[in-house]
């Protein structure tokens, strides 16, 4: 497949929804992409690719959402559909439990975008005008410290992604917040 259809969000857009029928994860693959985008801005990479990356990371996990399918599952279809080793290799390293390491810029930026786009979704949810517009980094620090809220969201990772980035964990949360916020109404928030 060349690059081009990597590219295609279209294309990507199709095969998520070919494979995911959930609203909160459909809604989780935009929040992760328009993370991840918004920092392929800021490095100045290839944004289409990084979107197409972020928006498919999970799209097997509805149907193989164990550890022993999910992501494996996602990257044989994606192999078999021609996507090319970085692209594949990008949504294996999201999961820690692969073992596949984070390397590039890219592998790293949707690891620390993953589970930070659900929290900043869980906050927003719990916000009594249930708009990102009032979400904070206080307000997001905070709830991270309550390990009542959102606990299927691990709090080590999102330090983690924070760390292998390279940036403070507070102007990265203030980056994701601003970045769905550009995108509140596809997100829903």
């Amino acid at each position: 497949m060349s690059l081009d259809v990597m590219r295609n969000r279209e294309f990507c857009l199709e095969l998520l929804n070919e494979y995911t029928k959930s609203d909160s994860l459909l809604k989780h693959a935009f929040a992760v992409e328009s993370c991840v985008k918004a920092y392929a801005r800021k490095f100045d990479e290839d944004v289409a690719y990084w979107s197409n990356v972020a928006l498919l990371h999970d799209f097997d996990y509805e149907k193989f959402p164990t550890e022993e399918e999910h992501p494996y599952k996602g990257s044989e279809i994606l192999k078999e559909k021609g996507f090319d080793e970085p692209f594949r290799k990008a949504i294996l390293s999201h999961a820690d439990y692969t073992g596949v390491k984070r390397e590039s810029l890219l592998e790293k930026v949707l690891f620390a975008c993953d589970e930070l786009a659900g929290f900043i979704t869980a906050v927003t949810y719990v916000r009594p005008s249930k708009s990102i517009e009032e979400v904070e980094v206080k307000s997001v620090k905070k709830k991270m410290k309550d390990k009542g809220f959102a606990r299927a969201v691990n709090r080590e990772d999102i330090k983690l992604g924070a760390e292998e980035l390279g940036i403070d964990l507070d102007e990265h949360i203030k980056f994701c917040i601003e970045a769905m916020k550009n995108e509140k109404d596809l997100l829903g928030l």
